[in-house]
């Protein structure tokens, strides 16, 4: 493969990817405007955004199983006209459950643009490439989820939020046509037959660790910025949407930290990856503790730099592990992942309602306990395989 038609296969998975999440989270920053005009609780509108998260964990173990046994590029139409579908159900519906109904639509099909595109890469890409193309598939969820939100917030008042939905639609059509005339139709290299079944993955206590690492990981992210434009609209910020909106710029260190992530990871390996990137977050979450815009701005870049260095080592740990059976580990991972930012934006909610924000905090506190465990666990196992070549 020349570098030409390598960077070309970068490009469509990049902007795939990043269509895909830019339609996750468009409803997040306007979350109070649709408490507003739907007369609903916080936690009921949060729904539009964890419905579609528990759609992506629900079926990340069907597609997992199909990229490892189809090609990708009938997967990617499929999963593309299904979100589309979605979006314009979103962009018509004036009743709040059908709106939930129809994002969680969408999440039932973005894993088909996402797990079973990290599968192919796992599959198809030489292994000295792997870590840092992953930190470049990790910085484009980074940006599509960024974009969601700037499309979400910054659309609205001058239009109306719905109108965010007809954007990242048009987006996606041209992404997901990129894609399919872009992908190889045949494999980069020679594929193993895939014996490997999610049982055996699981009972793997190595991998075991960084897939609850990415539910914990996720679980504190999710939580922090889906409650986060409650948090500034209240008195002691009291910031208007369009302001709030601009906060969620702090996403973009996620893209510089992806690939960096890679390139720790190959240097130092990535237990020393995890625990970097852990104890980021934890300084991140004193920082939101104290109530003033500028310690909550440094708080969110320290988030983002923190989840995204974890993100990126885990993703690049786990497939490293793995001569066969990328796609239903990687189905697994982001299984965790979802299930873990639904789990946190839920529970968080209900801490939020009866607490207020220092509970939503102290439970990202709780979270980190599974990254600390999967990064000593990497660090065992480096120093266990170091020794082993003596």
């Amino acid at each position: 493969m020349t570098d030409f038609a390598l960077r070309r296969l970068q490009l469509a998975v990049f902007g795939l990817v990043t269509a895909c999440f830019t339609n996750i989270y468009i409803t997040q920053p306007v979350l109070p405007v649709l408490q507003e005009e739907f007369q609903a609780t916080s936690v009921t509108v949060s729904f539009t955004i964890s419905a579609v998260i528990l759609g992506i964990a629900l079926a990340n173990l069907p597609f997992g199983v199909l990229a490892d046994r189809l090609p990708i590029r009938p997967i990617i139409l499929t999963g593309a006209g299904a979100i589309l579908t979605g979006a314009i159900i979103c962009i018509f519906t004036y009743q709040l459950w059908l709106l939930i109904a129809a994002r969680f639509l969408q999440g039932l099909f973005a894993p088909a643009l996402t797990t079973c595109l990290a599968a192919y890469l796992a599959k198809s890409l030489p292994a000295e490439r792997l870590n840092v193309v992953m930190g470049y598939y990790v910085s484009a969820t980074v940006v599509g989820g960024m974009g969601g939100r700037l499309l979400g917030g910054w659309v609205h008042p001058p239009l109306h939020w719905r109108y965010a939905f007809v954007s990242a639609s048009v987006f996606l059509v041209l992404a997901a046509l990129f894609a399919f005339w872009n992908l190889p139709r045949t494999p980069l290299r020679k594929q193993q037959q895939d014996t490997v079944s999610f049982r055996q993955l699981l009972r793997r206590p190595e991998l075991l660790s960084l897939f609850l690492c990415a539910a914990g990981g996720f679980g504190l992210f999710s939580s922090l910025f889906n409650f986060l434009p409650f948090r500034l609209s209240e008195p002691a910020f009291d910031l208007p949407t369009e302001q709030i909106t601009l906060v969620y710029l702090v996403y973009v260190m996620g893209v510089f930290m992806g690939p960096l992530a890679g390139r720790v990871s190959n240097r130092f390996g990535g237990g020393v990856t995890l625990l970097l990137g852990t104890t980021v977050l934890g300084l991140a979450l004193l920082c939101l503790l104290i109530p003033a815009v500028w310690a909550v701005v440094l708080g969110l870049l320290l988030v983002c730099g923190g989840f995204f260095t974890v993100h990126a080592g885990a993703v690049g740990a786990i497939n490293r592990k793995l001569d066969s059976g990328q796609g239903r580990a990687n189905a697994l991972y982001v299984l965790f992942y979802y299930v873990g930012g639904w789990l946190g934006i839920t529970v968080a909610g209900f801490a939020y309602n009866h607490w207020g924000w220092s509970a939503v905090v102290t439970l990202g506190g709780l979270l980190l306990l599974p990254l600390v465990n999967a990064g000593f666990s990497e660090r065992r196992q480096s120093g266990t395989r170091q020794s082993g070549t003596h």
